[in-house]
């Protein structure tokens, strides 16, 4: 089946659905080889051509003849796999072949290790498959993460020659003991970063100061390992990926040309149906994602093709996956079982299950989050559904890159949620297939992640002062004023830690805010999965719908001190929305730009939000049918914003009037916080916002958009730099849509604490017309 319409037809919805927005044919790819490099052993190119490998892309050489570090910066299954895995293979046997031809001696200068370090551990269990299936018996190679058996670990940490593990890991159990780590830190040859795009916002920036914290651990024990990623495609990989390892860019060789083979794919755009009536204030609203993407779903599975359905949320997933099922029954029994959900947070045997359930083909279609976006290798697969915009083009890339992997034409579809940015892209294909994909956002030098960190690293091994360099320009302030709080005391020899506690284990890397709340049934007292602290007030709290494996539960309580929220099975017909307040207080201005009587501000502000209730919402309409107040406490950050202030005259020169102000506001920054990821490698729920029509501190109507984590993330202040760029795409967005005083696509907001009220849809398009006219001519150019 060839044809675009023949693709779109296998969705099911008849020949010319009003549906497909647009439909782009991505065409196959032919291969480019080169020779194996001649310094590879000849027993690792022997183990290749086994699994039919005779000479490896043109990239894959280009990446393992780099003169030092190497980012990959290739398509889905374009075998960065083999660049790191050859490279590391020839170093270890090589090595262990030259003390075997001299035993009883030890030439540690000989021998080498290497640390594989990945997002997830499927990805890290499934490379370890990888590597085992290559033969090398003298090759040494675990897993290492919360998952592997405590008896497995010091043979591991004594043995082995490849560790492969997840950043987590090394920060809380590697690091901290590092002493115990010797042998392996004295040989180590490389580090391997796996899909080092996904290390962006204030993750990434946890990760970059890892680095750091992991070089010089290295050097401490003679080593000066060489740092090898795989990405997908994104915006400059070689200086993001210099700044994620500590290194300048002229050190890293970026490999972007992808000469692997592919088969083509049609990609469709699809704007669900609108339905009158069912959202807030009453305006027409979209089908739902999780409803459409489940129908669609189904069809695939019915005509038995594997499918894949990415949609960011848990919840989403698991939705998918019932609805689906339950569909399934009702027309082909014997199918609904080959359907499941797969997300983070459920338990180490439930995802080996169900990995290996996909590569087997006894699952015939999947409800995902971004779990399996990564490079875990499932071939196979003929059709990828994208529940929603997934935040940025790398990962929208990788999600339509897991079909096709074994050549054959695959189908791709986007379904747009209720959301200004999905609105937006599939009205605007260009902006998905004909501009550069995103540049990775972090910042190391945040103080709010830097901190822990150099008290980890105190604890690791006290801090000299010429040592501060490594760890940037904010290391010193930082420092003094660890030192000032006795977290640190200063000696001759450097900086040491002063408490008794584990400073790795004082913070998340994953949300610097606290550890994960375990989900526990109180019937039973099983523990059924975990979520991250800050997600708990919004997902976890008293009446919550949680849903694992199909099964829906509401929750009891939520203990925060115990950090456990109890559930109970349940059949609830309704999802819960909670609902939140914020209020913002400036601290700082760091830069400022004006647009004639506008003033645009980048600086650090003070952050109080509180989830004050929850929506009660069916799950077939999304009708509201009930709402109930909470009593959480608030929760407070000092993180980095970009606010935009205009007077009472300009606006009325824009023609919005005072009782207008409010409103008019209100819309233009929930449109602008869903725009924002357009232009950084976020989603809506990495930022937060507030408008007012006189704000305490400016004194001015102003609205604000700030990150959501603490110290700031760089999102923000990418919107900053890309102000106009930001405005422009906002106004496009709210004008195309089609509804007549705003809507979940345009305006709307689903984390609202307003009930989305006011909001003044012409009024926010009046305003951003307004910004545009005084944009400067320079700015234009972004």
């Amino acid at each position: 089946m060839s044809s675009s319409q023949d693709m779109v037809n296998l969705l099911g919805r008849g020949p010319q659905p009003e549906q497909v927005r647009h439909v782009r044919e991505l065409p196959a790819r032919e291969a480019e080889y080169a020779p194996w490099p001649e310094w590879i052993h000849p027993a690792v190119r022997r183990a290749y051509e086994r699994l039919g490998i005779h000479e490896p892309f043109a990239h894959q050489v280009a990446a393992m003849t780099a003169p030092r570090h190497a980012i990959v910066a290739t398509g889905t299954a374009s075998g960065k796999s083999l660049v790191y895995q050859s490279l590391v293979l020839n170093a270890v046997h090589r090595g262990k072949l030259a003390i075997a031809s001299r035993p009883g001696l030890l030439h540690h200068s000989e021998e080498a290790t290497a640390l594989y370090l990945s997002p997830t551990k499927a990805l890290a269990a499934d490379q370890l498959m990888s590597l085992r299936s290559l033969g090398f018996d003298d090759v040494r190679a675990a897993t290492y993460d919360g998952d592997t058996d405590t008896g497995e670990r010091r043979w591991i940490r004594d043995h082995a020659d490849v560790i492969l593990c997840n950043p987590d890991m090394l920060h809380h159990g590697i690091l901290p003991n590092h002493t115990g780590w010797s042998r392996f830190f004295r040989r180590l040859r490389f580090v391997i970063i796996d899909e080092a795009h996904s290390y962006r916002g204030v993750f990434g920036s946890h990760v970059a100061v890892l680095m750091k914290r992991l070089k010089r651990i290295a050097a401490h024990y003679g080593a000066d390992p060489v740092f090898v990623g795989a990405s997908a495609t994104s915006a400059s990989p070689q200086e993001s990926f210099a700044r994620l390892i500590g290194a300048s860019p002229d050190e890293v060789t970026a490999v972007e040309r992808d000469t692997s083979p592919h088969g083509s794919r049609t990609v469709v755009l699809w704007e669900p149906e609108q339905s009158p009536g069912g959202s807030d204030n009453n305006a027409p609203s979209r089908r739902t994602v999780t409803a459409e993407s489940a129908d669609m779903l189904t069809d695939l599975v019915l005509q038995q093709i594997r499918t894949i359905a990415f949609i960011r949320a848990r919840r989403g997933a698991e939705t998918i996956s019932q609805i689906a099922h339950r569909q399934l029954e009702e027309v082909d029994p014997s199918l609904a079982h080959r359907v499941a959900a797969y997300r983070a947070g459920f338990l180490p045997e439930e995802r080996r299950e169900l990995e290996q359930a996909l590569r087997d083909g006894r699952l015939l279609g999947v409800a995902s989050t971004s779990a399996l976006e990564l490079g875990i290798d499932i071939a196979g697969l003929d059709a990828v559904l994208v529940a929603g915009w997934p935040g940025t083009r790398a990962s929208f890339t990788q999600q339509i890159g897991r079909a096709g992997r074994a050549g054959q034409h695959a189908l791709a579809t986007l379904i747009a949620g209720d959301d200004p940015l999905d609105t937006y892209l599939v009205n605007h294909p260009e902006a998905i297939f004909d501009v550069p994909v995103e540049a990775t956002v972090f910042e190391a030098s945040n103080p709010y992640v830097l901190a822990p960190h150099l008290c980890a690293a105190a604890a690791e091994l006290p801090i000299r002062t010429t040592e501060l360099e490594l760890f940037g320009p904010t290391a010193h302030d930082v420092v003094q004023s660890l030192e000032a709080a006795g977290h640190l005391r200063r000696r001759p020899s450097g900086w040491f830690w002063t408490r008794s506690e584990r400073p790795a284990d004082m913070v998340s890397i994953r949300s610097g805010d606290g550890g994960p709340v375990q989900i526990i049934e109180s019937e039973t007292g099983a523990v059924l999965g975990t979520m991250g602290a800050p997600q708990s007030h919004y997902q976890a709290h008293p009446g919550a719908v949680y849903v694992h494996q199909g099964r829906t539960y509401l929750v009891e309580d939520l203990d925060e001190e115990l950090s456990v929220a109890s559930v109970r099975h349940a059949f609830p017909d309704f999802y819960t929305v909670a609902r939140d307040v914020t209020e913002v207080r400036v601290r700082s201005v760091a830069d400022t730009q004006r647009w004639g009587p506008i003033t645009i501000h980048r600086g650090s502000v003070d952050v109080t939000t509180q989830v004050i209730s929850f929506q009660r919402k069916l799950t077939a309409s999304n009708e509201v049918v009930g709402e109930e107040p909470l009593e959480l406490p608030p929760r407070q950050l000092t993180t980095t914003a970009t606010w935009f202030t205009v007077d009472q005259p300009q606006l009325a020169a824009m023609g919005i009037e005072e009782p207008d102000i409010p409103g008019s506001l209100h819309a233009a920054e929930h449109a602008m916080i869903g725009l924002l990821p357009l232009l950084a490698s976020c989603d809506r729920w990495d930022v937060g916002g507030l408008s007012t029509a006189l704000h305490a501190d400016t004194e001015l109507p102003t609205i604000f958009v700030h990150d959501g984590h603490p110290g700031g993330a760089g999102f923000a202040e990418r919107g900053y730099d890309m102000f106009h760029r930001w405005i422009t795409a906002t106004r496009d967005a709210i004008a195309a849509c089609e509804c007549e005083t705003g809507c979940p696509s345009c305006v709307q907001s689903p984390k609202c604490g307003n009930r989305n009220n006011p909001l003044d849809k012409a009024g926010a398009l009046k305003l951003l017309n307004g910004l545009l006219r005084f944009a400067p001519a320079a700015t234009s150019a972004e």
